[in-house]
């Protein structure tokens, strides 16, 4: 009879101290996955825009409509031509609307009746193009169309061209791969302060990419930047 009852209670002492190991071993384990450093790592990159953009008007102003439409066909040849002296293709430029306003006809203008002009026009273009230096040359020698009389200028005062860079997805792989590298170095030097090792990654959290100007004079070039976040575990 002894012997009946012993045999159940060794195999339920083996399977305590079996469960008890791999309880115990599992525990061990989690607490080395514990173990990690949370680091940064940084890639930027200095690029020049790919792409400019420049809205510009040309502002007439008038009494009788019949005239100012003439002005305004006749000086917007005048611009177009201009630009496709300075080497811009159609597909470069794009005429915009028209737009007139009756001086007389806004209720909210008290002063309508002393203005020398009832009628006031703005003639649009755009010129978008991946060719920089010939914006920019054509920007500096549009002072000549201001000879000629007519009112041309840039559309945004506070932003005369708009530069884009339109290259980001072929730095991506490189710039992700300098973050992570970055990152490590980091955990490297962080692990042999505390005389542990870098193992391999628990997690990692890529940033998004931003893309600013330079500085606000020098907005044709970019700043490409990048920011990853990364645990690395660590191992004695």
């Amino acid at each position: 009879m002894k012997n009946a009852h012993l045999l159940p209670a060794l195999i339920v002492a083996a399977g305590l101290a079996v469960a008890g190991y791999f309880i115990g071993d599992t525990f061990l384990k989690g607490k080395k996955f514990d173990r990690f450093v949370s680091v940064k790592g940084l890639s930027e990159r200095e690029v020049p825009a790919d792409l400019a953009v420049w809205p510009v008007n040309i502002v007439l102003t008038g009494n009788d409509l019949q005239s100012l439409r003439q002005q305004i066909e006749r000086q917007n040849e005048t611009v177009a031509k201009f630009f496709a002296d300075q080497g811009f293709t159609p597909a470069e430029v794009t005429r915009g609307v028209v737009n007139i306003a009756d001086a007389q006809a806004n209720i909210y203008n008290n002063s309508a009746q002393y203005s020398a002009y009832r009628y006031l026009a703005k003639s649009e273009f755009t010129v978008r193009t991946s060719d920089i230096p010939k914006l920019e040359k054509a920007q500096a020698e549009s002072l000549q169309l201001l000879s000629a009389g007519i009112l041309f200028g840039s559309k945004n005062e506070w932003q005369p061209i708009e530069y884009i860079f339109n290259g980001l997805n072929a730095l991506k792989p490189e710039m992700i791969e300098e973050a992570t590298r970055n990152a490590r170095e980091v955990a490297d030097k962080f692990a042999r302060d505390s005389n542990s090792q870098v193992g391999e990654i628990r997690v990692a959290r890529q940033g998004l990419f931003t893309i600013s100007d330079r500085d606000v004079n020098t907005p044709q070039i970019k700043i490409v930047r990048v920011v990853s976040t990364i645990d690395f575990q660590l191992a004695d």
